[in-house]
């Protein structure tokens, strides 16, 4: 008898964390289903991990679109294999004064960050259930625990991510659904940083800023964990980090 194929859907894959986590469950075998908004700049997450013997599928997807959810939900099922890993890690960290921010610019944020969250995971908790078993992990930040100056609109939006992860959690873990929310407080090796903040960049070195393979080890590392020894949050940070 064949083995059904696993599925990890990792929802803003982008060339940071996001793609880590996908070449992460990749090597454990799972096939990587990524999106982002424009498919094309999914092509060299895909072929790394085919060139690392890998199977990954990238698609354009908008994750704030009830339509292009559903729809991404029911192909990857029907067509690639049963979802038993999702992540969501959509970011929307754009800081800006409270007295400056506009109505569209915070709804943007709110909608990209929380309700998308929302929209993906119901679409895929609906699949688990069925089958009464799977993982979901949300990417927060500090932002979700404690709001800070001119991170209104962040915060607010990471707050309701958590919530949401909360809720999902508390309902869904007596039907065997392993639902995670990660806290990633600190600076991750990426272009923007380095680009933007090489003093912080600098620190990388010292192992001062997060390194994105690291942080996919723990999403691995939460899906794996059998259901006795359930987490639910974890925060991760360079140990030269003020928190």
């Amino acid at each position: 008898m064949t083995e059904q194929p696993k599925v990890v859907l990792v929802i803003g894959a982008g060339d940071a964390t996001g793609g880590e986590i996908a070449k992460r469950f990749a090597r454990e075998g799972y096939i990587a289903c990524v999106t982002r908004r424009q498919a094309e700049k999914l092509q060299p997450l895909v072929d790394e991990i085919h060139a690392a013997g890998g199977q990954a599928h990238g698609f354009g997807s908008d994750a704030r679109n009830e339509d292009e959810v559903a729809a991404l939900v029911e192909t990857i099922e029907r067509d690639i294999g049963p979802i038993e890993a999702f992540v969501f890690n959509i970011g929307a960290n754009v800081p800006c004064s409270i007295l400056d921010e506009t109505p569209r610019k915070f709804f943007k944020i709110w909608e990209m960050a929380c309700f998308a969250g929302f929209l993906t995971a119901q679409a895929v908790a609906k699949r688990m259930v069925t089958r009464e078993r799977g993982t979901l992990l949300f990417t927060g930040a500090t932002a979700g625990t404690r709001g800070a100056a001119n991170f209104a609109a962040f915060a607010t939006a990471k707050h309701g991510l958590r919530a949401l992860a909360q809720s999902m959690a508390r309902e869904l873990a007596p039907r065997n659904i392993h639902v995670a929310h990660v806290v990633v407080d600190g600076a991750i090796d990426t272009a923007f940083i380095r680009d933007n903040f090489p003093e912080r960049y600098a620190l990388k070195d010292q192992d001062g800023i997060l390194d994105p393979a690291h942080i996919a080890d723990s999403y691995w590392f939460l899906h794996a964990q059998p259901r006795d020894a359930w987490t639910f949050e974890l925060d991760l940070r360079p140990w030269i980090e003020r928190w």
